[in-house]
């Protein structure tokens, strides 16, 4: 699931996109209002984090230009301490819910957790290919009764594969989608996921959902295989 934080103390930021990429997220950073509407407009998010007081643009005006313009991302408005007005505006604006700064990392995630499940921007809470299922709002894989363990990097890799099943996924797009926009690893990171997510979700259990189409890309069987 993919997170753009517009946040422009720097060392909040940081620790968001470091806190964020731990739960299994993919993250993006923008540190003023015109870079994060430019990057919320080029790239598709399922998430954007957005503070208020922003220079360039200030959140509220960054919300309502993408409302404006369609832009269908769950929107949680970081607003100041005890700010009726501010998370009044918030919500006038277009966003989805607000949290008043200081506050807890435990009750970010939740929130934005809760939003991905209320938003459902890309497609159903559950997926279903023959008998493997992935829940993205729980973060579970499953072949029939037989859970499947995942690592957060490895289920998100299987998530953007399976947000378009039956069609070949190009590696550079699976880089941008469950690393980032500004990767400048070793590209074959996919390959390495791929492999590791292939033993667990195929090979225990005599399938071949997950194809590596030489020379395009990676592909997940509509079918499950």
């Amino acid at each position: 699931m993919r997170v753009l934080v517009v946040e422009d103390e720097r060392r909040l930021a940081v620790a968001l996109q470091r806190g964020l990429q731990s739960e299994g997220f993919t993250v993006d950073v923008a540190h003023d209002g015109l870079q994060g509407l430019w990057m919320a407009t080029e790239h598709g998010y399922d998430l954007i984090v957005l503070d208020i007081m922003l220079p360039g643009l200030n959140g509220y005006r960054v919300c309502a230009r993408l409302r404006a313009a369609g832009n269908e991302s769950g929107i949680l408005m970081l607003t100041a301490k005890d700010g009726e007005y501010d998370e009044a505006e918030a919500l006038d604006t277009g966003a989805d819910d607000f949290l008043s700064k200081p506050f807890s990392y435990l009750v970010l995630v939740a929130r934005l957790r809760a939003l991905a499940r209320r938003t459902g921007r890309r497609g159903p809470q559950v997926m279903r290919f023959g008998d493997l299922v992935l829940d993205p709002a729980r973060h579970s894989c499953s072949r029939g009764d037989t859970e499947i363990r995942l690592t957060a990097r490895e289920f998100a890799v299987l998530e953007c594969l399976a947000r378009r099943p039956g069609e070949v996924v190009p590696k550079r797009e699976i880089l941008e989608q469950v690393w980032d926009i500004a990767f400048a690893g070793d590209p074959n990171v996919v390959e390495v996921h791929i492999s590791a997510v292939r033993r667990k979700i195929d090979a225990p259990f005599g399938r071949a959902a997950l194809e590596t189409v030489r020379g395009a890309g990676y592909r997940l069987a509509a079918d499950g295989g």
